[in-house]
């Protein structure tokens, strides 16, 4: 019998991204999934596009919060709902491919680990390839996190049967609240393995929060000292070699004609 696996999804006004993001989850191969949307009191057409789906399959599931919150409360607040053992994570402009959880949940019962992050490639607004694949080390440890945050939550998965659910929960930031999470899961022992295949599609969206540079450094910083609590020295170690992967993961191959 199939382990469930419990997909978090925080929706923040997502109406032109979140009919292809759903539809990537039921088009899955493997079959045991339950989908946690929810909504962070969207102004759009989201809560109409997600309930036509909740009408039509049981697996898919929608939550509304009481007040705009941010994506750290939205994803607690869907972590409590979750009944699977395994926890994945899928923003609403996000896709995967069609056999990402089957090969993914294979790939952690037979080598027994409890955090793993695929392959992903970055795609645009209009769900083109931008031409970069992101491959994830084999293996990702607290300190090479800290300077090349490359596990992105689009690829995640982690075993709560290993780990527990406490430390999943994401601190209250409106920025970084993922990275510090994934800091929990690594400053514990749970080291990130990579499942060595592009499995996922991260899309770059202008004017979002994460495609403001500025901010992005900013509250690096912050994260770095507040919420890792790090000496001076190493953040200025670990924020150099964070700017120069950040730049790298940037710099995109031109498309041939």
């Amino acid at each position: 019998m199939q382990e469930k696996v419990s997909i978090i999804t925080p929706v923040y006004n997502s109406e032109k991204y979140l009919k292809k993001t759903i539809e990537s989850v039921i088009n899955q191969t493997y079959l045991n999934w339950e989908m946690l949307l929810v909504d962070d009191c969207s102004n759009d057409k989201s809560e109409e596009i997600i309930q036509k789906y909740v009408e039509k399959d049981i697996r898919v599931k929608y939550f509304k919060l009481k007040e705009n919150s941010g994506a750290a409360i939205a994803r607690n607040y869907a972590l409590e709902q979750a009944s699977g053992r395994f926890i994945a994570y899928l923003d609403a402009d996000d896709l995967w491919r069609k056999d990402k959880l089957e090969k993914q949940v294979k790939f952690m019962l037979d080598n027994n680990y409890a955090f793993t992050c695929t392959d992903y490639e970055k795609i645009d607004e209009n769900g083109e390839s931008l031409n970069k694949v992101i491959k994830i080390p084999q293996k990702v440890d607290y300190n090479l996190f800290l300077r090349n945050t490359i596990i992105q939550t689009v690829g995640v998965m982690v075993d709560t049967k290993l780990t527990g659910k406490e430390l999943l929960k994401m601190p209250n930031i409106r920025r970084r609240q993922d990275a510090a999470t994934w800091c929990q899961l690594l400053k514990n022992g749970f080291d990130c393995y990579e499942v060595p295949e592009c499995l996922s599609y991260y899309r770059v969206v202008s004017n979002s929060l994460s495609s403001n540079k500025f901010k992005a450094i900013k509250m690096n910083w912050y994260w770095y000292r507040k919420i890792e609590k790090l000496p001076l020295w190493k953040t200025f170690y670990c924020f150099v070699g964070y700017a120069f992967n950040a730049v790298k993961k940037r710099i995109y191959k031109k498309k041939r004609k």
